[in-house]
């Protein structure tokens, strides 16, 4: 069965869930390559002149760069919006005066001696041996040409980009050097030194190109050192010159974010198109799945998030044209190309129903199709939900099957299986609360941007009417899983079942470079809704099962007869207050260590949902409130700020600017 829907949620029906939220769009201003004054040239090493690749600044002018972050996709359930912070601003680069730019000349034709010895008066050669010595020492290839112009946009934009975001403050001097650290890694006889007003780029212990550090904080400036050295590194160094734009891209992010958190990190051009088309759709297409059954081509699944799910037509049906092309003997894979066209072209398909000769065409119109995320199945009188990952239309996909769950009278309660789910877009996993909470605080997230600071709060949107549910959850669960899975256990919505998850309580704000690459910068930490970090902790299930049989038998023994566990390990992870230590965390976590899922879990799941005493067991762990804040220490300011418990409504939290509402579409 499936819900035909002409609304964009099945929730509408039953009154929109309201999520607060905001949503964040920086486009820094266009990044110019500009001159500066100041330049010392030292005597380069006598090396071979190369070529140099790097484009004049004019033409690094023409060339403007955009930026464009966003706090993930947007999800059209949201009624209203509600931020305590500024709308958001677009980013400019500090101005800088224009000043001479100068590289270091190139190097003269190496002598028989050695690099370091000193220059000798010139003397006459014999001619013979002058040809001797010019035919032993062939001129060596200028490296490949590049475009440094290119990497010098995408650089200057990175570093306006990270520099408000960042959760500790770190300046675009820290960043470009940090990146520079790539050149050694290319090639250790490459080295910086900064110790001084200058910069200098070293070959061995001889200078070959040095520049006078800029202001810490003036991105565009650092961005051309950054794109002058790398170029200098290119004309002296084999290895450097070997690698592709991408490459050097590449080595360059991924040294400056060995100096942050593990979640920040660069993606290339063709890496980053397929994160995005997992994000939003790739090609336009009409969401159907096809099977080869014999002689046919058969419709496997219907894809709740494309053009055919609410087409009449249906699972098992046998496609028998796609316009008018005849699909008898083509193969599945060729049939399903097919499919394959631009957004919104027209799309007819002659159908087959099983059994019957009657043969109909519905027509539809292609469009780009996320990647289905959520999956059902019944059993008995409780409903699977599966959700894999969250992606643009997760919280719409999970309406839908909550709309036709809801319609079975004899339905005793819902498991929401998130093992294995690495997370996704924030703002799907609050879009998904909202569909399972009455009202209350999803989470927070803090930050140094203060458009990283939001204050997640649903209203109105329980789908359900309070049908009990269980939540499995395991090692592998992870972001925007963890955040669905505390949202609902702070508030006594669900049960969790599993092991303690991952831990990563750290949100990323994405840029699309101008290479189009992909910045992802951590710029904020989760805070649950009872006041607890996940960053490290992780979400403490209230049943345990990655303790073995014997202990998670003993476990659901000691719940029938009205006693919890786990509880200690339940309390103790809500009373966790940022920052907490990492002996802490692991503490608390042995209580039940983090472990692959397995079939245990369900068991467990449907034996709670089936014996409402046993469930209401299991919330009872959860306080009722945040518990007092503990005193942070003398020596150290709070990083995170202080907010009232989740039971309290939005209006009573502190330092919150009004926001104009936004509708959904």
């Amino acid at each position: 069965m499936r819900a035909d829907l002409s609304l964009p949620y099945a929730c509408v029906m039953r009154g929109l869930p309201v999520v607060i939220l905001a949503v964040l769009l920086c486009q820094p201003a266009p990044v110019r390559a500009q001159d500066r004054a100041g330049n010392q040239t030292l005597p380069p090493p006598p090396l071979t002149p190369r070529q140099s690749a790097t484009a004049s600044p004019a033409a690094a002018t023409q060339a403007p760069a955009q930026a464009q972050a966003q706090a993930q996709a947007e999800q059209p359930v949201v009624a209203q919006a509600q931020t305590a912070t500024p709308a958001p601003t677009q980013a400019t680069p500090a101005p800088a005066s224009p000043t001479a730019v100068e590289n270091a000349p190139p190097a003269p034709p190496p002598q028989p001696a050695a690099h370091d010895a000193p220059a000798q008066p010139e003397q006459a050669a014999p001619a013979s041996s002058a040809a001797t010595a010019q035919s032993a020492a062939p001129e060596t290839p200028p490296p490949p040409a590049i475009d440094m112009t290119l990497i010098h946009s995408v650089i200057a934009t990175a570093l306006q980009f990270l520099a408000p975001r960042t959760l500790e403050p770190h300046s675009s001097r820290d960043f470009t050097l940090w990146g520079l650290g790539s050149v050694t890694a290319l090639d250790p006889s490459l080295a910086f030194d900064a110790r001084g007003a200058d910069i200098r780029l070293l070959l061995g212990q001889t200078p070959i190109l040095s520049r006078v550090a800029p202001p810490a904080d003036d991105s565009e400036q650092w961005a051309q050192l950054a794109t002058d050295f790398l170029d200098s590194a290119r004309q002296h160094s084999s290895a450097v010159a070997s690698a592709s734009r991408e490459e050097l891209l590449q080595a360059f992010f991924d040294e400056l974010f060995n100096h942050l958190d593990p979640y920040s990190r660069y993606i290339g051009p063709s890496s980053a198109t397929t994160d995005r088309q997992a994000r939003v759709g790739g090609e336009a297409d009409a969401g159907l799945t096809l099977t080869q059954s014999g002689p046919h081509i058969v419709i496997a699944s219907i894809n709740a998030n494309g053009p055919a799910w609410a087409a009449p037509l249906d699972t098992g049906e046998r496609l028998i044209a796609v316009n008018k092309r005849p699909t008898a003997g083509q193969s599945a894979e060729t049939v399903r190309e097919w499919l394959r066209g631009a957004p919104d072209s027209l799309l007819s398909l002659r159908l087959q129903a099983p059994g019957k000769r009657t043969i109909r065409t519905v027509t539809l119109r292609r469009a780009k199709v996320p990647p289905e995320t959520v999956f059902a199945f019944a059993s008995g009188s409780i409903v699977v939900l599966r959700i894999t990952s969250f992606s643009a239309d997760t919280a719409e996909e999970l309406s839908q099957y909550l709309d036709q769950a809801v319609q079975d009278k004899h339905l005793r309660g819902l498991i929401i299986d998130l093992r294995g789910n690495r997370g996704g877009v924030l703002q799907q996993a609050m879009t998904a609360a909202a569909l399972l909470l009455d009202r209350g605080v999803a989470a927070i997230t803090s930050g140094r941007d203060p458009q990283a600071n939001h204050i997640w709060a649903v209203e109105g949107g329980d789908m359900t009417n309070g049908l009990p549910i269980a939540v499995l959850v395991d090692g592998r669960s992870a972001s925007a899983a963890e955040i669905l899975a505390a949202a609902l256990a702070d508030h006594r919505r669900a049960v969790v079942i599993g092991s303690a998850t991952l831990g990563k309580g750290l949100v990323q704000t994405v840029a699309q470079l101008p290479d189009e690459g992909e910045l992802f910068v951590t710029w904020s930490r989760v805070i649950a809704p009872l006041q607890w970090p996940l960053q490290g902790l992780g979400v403490m299930p209230q049943i345990c099962t990655s303790l073995g049989a014997l202990e998670t038998g003993r476990a659901m023994r000691d719940l029938a007869a009205g006693q919890l566990d786990n509880q200690p390990a339940v309390a103790a992870s809500r009373a966790a207050r940022y920052p907490v230590p990492v002996s802490r965390i692991m503490a608390i976590r042995r209580a039940c260590p983090a472990a692959l899922g397995t079939d245990t879990d369900l068991s467990v799941a449907r034996d709670v949902l089936e014996h409402d005493a046993w469930y209401k067991t299991a919330l009872a762990a959860i306080p009722d409130e945040a518990a007092p804040l503990a005193p942070a220490p003398t020596n150290a300011a709070p990083a995170i700020p202080d907010v009232l418990p989740a039971s309290l409504p939005a209006a009573a939290l502190p330092a919150a600017p009004s926001q104009p509402a936004q509708s959904a579409p």
